[in-house]
Parts: structure tokens; C-alpha cells; sequence
């Protein structure tokens, strides 16, 4: 019996990932469900975390490394008195205090952890070490020593503070670990916690409130019910000016060649999608032709450069 062909969809999920089960493992409910098109992710999620996980399908696997650049933001409950290998509830124990801080104490020193700060990834983590991920490394016994680096966390509140317990939401760049956030900010608080739960509330423009439940694509079988939420490619890309082409410039980029606006009326099509055709600098730039995403683009001065060409 012929394998069914793969289905070509192009587009993004914006799945709601449960508790207690990897990112990939959760790719794979959905390719199958979909008839295994190209598929990627933007983002881990560990198994112990929740939330949201943006699910690229076909072309819009081409954006993926532009995805895992949004801000995220987060909501996560720390449990104080004990250090644990992983930073989170899945690790041993390797440390105890008995110190609770009091909301008054969390509270005054969150501002020290707010901007741009150096963290030391934890490592059990995805971080390449001597070609080998940090995670392996640790899970064989071998010393990890991860060297800190800069992240940016927006914003840090605190939500509910119980004796044993902080519940917190931030909202941070790239590279954060919000492990290691709760792990250093123990340890200025005089103690030791690690993170018991942990949901992913928003990347970029994916949100909660419409998020695709997992089981949805375990339960559903009809082929126009599972597509009808998938969100166009250029979703990812809802705060980047959208440049309208011409058929020879649309021509031109779909061969990967370079355009450059020189006539007076193509100057001002370039202003009008909010883009300074008189400044010295990289601007990004979503292309289109008939009103479909046609390629991603770096804007300098009047050239544009495609980047990444959709085949949709």
C-alpha cells in the first residue's frame, strides 16, 4: 500500500504545552496529526513546564530563527528550603536552608534582578559544551562550568508569597533560564529554592488566551478542522514593515537576487511601510506579491536583500 504524501502545509501552531511531556514528543502529536508535514519548534519547553510552544509547519520553518529572538514571558512558583541539581523538581537535593524570606524581602530585592543582568545557565541545559550538550555532560557525572552571560528581563513582580512558596511573573529576552533567576535569587534572599512549576504564558505574539490544547490534535481527525488553526507564516511577523512588489521585483527576489529602489515612486513605497530609506542601517522587511508573504528581507538604505525566500 503507496505512503500517503506528506502535507505541504505552511503555517504556525500556537500549541498549548501540558506538564509531562518534551517539546519533541509534543511535535510529533502534531505532525502526525497533520500527515507529517515539515515541522519544527521555536523554543523548548522542559518536560516539567507548561505553556506555550510555537509550532512551525512548512515554509514558516524558514522563521524559526527570528521566532526563538521574541521576548517571552513567564509565570512560576518557587519553592524555597531546598537547591536541587536540576534547578527545578525533577533534580536531587544538593542543599538545605531553613531561611523563608517575606514577600517584604522578595519584593526589595527583585529590582536587582531586573534589566540587563549576568546569569549562569544551569547545567542541565541544552548549552554546547566541547560539541556536547551541558544536560549529557551533567546526567554522566562530568563537571559542567558554564561561563555567565547578559540577558534582559523587562519585568519581575511578585504575585502571591506564601511561607514555603513565591509565585512570580516576568517578561524577558532571549537566553533567559528562569531557573537560574529563581536559583540566584535565593541565594541573594539567604537561601536556597528551586522552580515547582513553571508556564510559558507568551512568546512574541502567541498568547494563552488562543493557544491550541495538545489533546485537540490527539482527538481530532478531520483534516480541514486541524488546518483551520494554523496561522499564516508572516503571524510571526505582525511588527515588521510589510514592502508590496511589483511582478519583476517579486521575480527578481524569488531567485534570491538583491533589489534596489532607485525611481522616486518606489522611494516612497518604502516610507510609507515605515522604513528610512535615507538612514545607513538594517532594517527587517517582510516582501509580498499579490497580497501573500513572498520573503524576508534586510532594508539598507534603498537595497533589499532577501534573506529568506517563501516557496507558498
Amino acid at each position: 500500500m503507496p505512503r500517503k504524501p506528506k502535507n505541504d502545509i505552511s503555517g504556525w501552531i500556537n500549541l498549548d504545552k501540558p506538564v509531562g511531556i518534551s517539546s519533541n514528543d509534543a511535535l510529533m502529536v502534531v505532525k502526525r496529526a497533520l500527515n507529517f508535514p515539515k515541522i519544527g519548534h521555536a523554543g523548548t519547553l522542559d518536560p516539567l513546564a507548561s505553556g506555550i510552544l510555537p509550532i512551525a509547519l512548512g515554509e514558516a520553518t524558514k522563521l524559526v530563527p527570528y521566532m526563538v529572538e521574541d521576548d517571552k514571558s513567564y509565570l512560576f512558583t518557587v519553592t524555597w528550603g531546598e537547591q536541587r541539581t536540576t534547578d527545578d523538581a525533577e533534580g536531587e537535593v544538593i542543599a538545605t536552608s531553613d531561611n523563608r524570606p517575606t514577600a517584604e524581602q522578595i519584593t526589595a530585592a527583585l529590582p536587582a534582578f531586573t534589566g540587563t543582568i549576568e546569569q549562569i545557565p544551569p547545567i542541565f541545559s541544552a548549552i554546547k559544551v566541547d560539541g556536547k550538550r551541558s544536560y549529557e555532560l551533567a546526567r554522566a557525572g562530568e563537571a559542567v562550568e558554564l561561563k555567565p552571560r547578559p540577558v534582559e528581563i523587562y519585568e519581575f513582580h511578585l504575585i502571591e508569597s506564601t511561607k514555603d512558596t513565591a509565585t512570580f511573573r516576568c517578561i524577558c529576552g532571549k537566553g533567559t533560564y528562569v531557573r537560574s533567576l529563581a536559583r540566584d535569587l535565593a541565594e541573594q534572599l539567604g537561601t536556597k529554592a528551586y522552580i515547582s512549576r513553571l508556564i510559558r504564558e507568551s512568546v512574541g505574539p502567541f498568547a494563552l488566551n488562543n493557544a491550541i490544547s495538545l489533546d485537540f490534535f490527539r482527538e481530532t481527525s478531520d483534516k480541514a478542522t486541524l488546518e483551520s488553526n494554523v496561522l499564516p507564516v508572516e503571524a510571526v511577523l505582525d511588527d515588521v514593515p510589510v514592502v508590496p512588489l511589483t511582478v519583476q521585483e517579486a521575480m527578481r527576489v524569488r531567485n534570491g537576487n538583491k533589489i534596489t529602489f532607485v525611481a522616486r515612486p518606489d522611494v516612497e513605497r518604502l516610507v510609507k511601510a515605515g522604513l528610512s530609506p535615507k538612514a545607513r542601517m538594517l532594517e527587517l522587511a517582510l516582501l509580498s506579491h499579490n497580497g501573500k508573504a513572498l520573503a524576508i528581507a534586510d532594508v539598507e538604505g534603498v537595497e533589499i536583500q532577501p534573506l529568506r525566500v517563501f516557496n507558498l
